[in-house]
Order: structure tokens, then sequence, then C-alpha cells
């Protein structure tokens, strides 16, 4: 894919989701192309984010300073959210295959790491606006993922697919509260790195 196809799709992604999800499932990528833009996406969102970092020190909490921590809890988020999302979409009546959902919520990785740039290139510029694209962002994130996943699961509608969403982000944070907890990791002991 060139960079002009990428931003094209990107583009569509937001002013079509649905047409856009319905593209890429018709793709079928095989479960090594799926794992290799797992670990793509996980490694570039890791990049971004320790540039980020880079340009701004003591802006991220001291935990995820570290760009290996950071690509750890990326990918265990990413693979969290996959696991999430199509049994919860199950749940509810959906269709969803994990290999679907994994290729939507890499692809939603790929347009993540565009964000990224586009916010670190606004930061120095203006912080308000770089906030302004970061809520934006995160604004046309649900809007993208309540329509992948009701493409994806064939749900009927956007409120089917917004309760999975939540349903699917409230597990994910019970998850890693769960994993934190047998880690040995306490609110207590984040907070004095702080």
């Amino acid at each position: 894919m060139t960079l002009h196809g990428y931003l094209r799709l990107a583009w569509q992604s937001v002013t079509a989701p649905r047409e856009v999800a319905a593209l890429l499932l018709s793709i079928r990528p095989s479960r090594e192309a799926l794992w290799t833009a797992f670990a793509l996406v996980v490694v570039l969102n890791a990049l971004v984010f320790s540039i980020s970092v880079a340009l701004t020190p003591g802006a991220a909490p001291m935990l995820l300073s570290s760009p290996a921590v950071f690509l750890v809890l990326q990918a265990v988020a990413l693979a969290g959210s996959i696991l999430a999302f199509t049994g919860i979409g199950r749940l509810m009546g959906g269709r969803g295959h994990i290999e679907e959902i994994a290729l939507l919520m890499i692809w939603m990785q790929g347009l993540r790491v565009l964000v990224q740039a586009v916010v670190i290139l606004l930061a120095p510029l203006s912080a308000m606006l770089a906030g302004v694209a970061i809520m934006l962002s995160t604004a046309l994130g649900v809007w993208i993922a309540v329509n992948f996943l009701d493409e994806a699961h064939d749900l009927g509608g956007p409120l089917r697919a917004l309760a999975v969403l939540v349903l699917g982000v409230l597990a994910m944070a019970f998850g890693l509260s769960l994993l934190l907890t047998l880690a040995g990791v306490s609110p207590e002991g984040m907070m004095q790195n702080v």
C-alpha cells in the first residue's frame, strides 16, 4: 500500500467506515499476515509514542516511559480488545470471527499511528490545537469502531455495536486490573512513581 492509498483509506474510514470495513473484510488475509500486521502496528505505535515521550519528557507516567514496557502493554491491549470485542459481540448475537475483528482492530491501530504523528507535529505549534486533535480523534475512533463492529458482527444497528464497544472496554479494564494485581502492581505503588 502506498502512502497515498493509506491516507485515502484513512479518510474513507472516517467518511464511510462501513464500506472500509467491508473492503478490509473482503481481503481475508492469512493468519501469518494478520500476525505480521499486528506486530507492525504495535511496533509503530511504540515508536511514535517513544518519539512523543522524547519530545516532552515527564509527560508520560514512569511506567510508560520505557518503549519496551509500552510495546508490551500495547500488544496486550490490542490482543485484549480483539478477544473482548469478538467474545462480547458473539454473546450479543454477532457473527464476526476473531480474524475479522483482528483485521479491523489492527487497521484502527494503523490509524492511531497517523493520529499520534499529527499530534507530535501539532504539539510544538499549539498545545491547545494538539489537545483538540486528540479529542476529535477519540470521538472519530468511537464512530469508526462502532461501525466496524456492526459490519463485522452484523448486529443490525449501531446501538448494539456501541454496547459491544462499551462492554468490551469494561471487560478489558477489568482484565487489565486483574493482571496488574496478579503481577503485584498496586495503585499505591504506581502513585509513588508519579
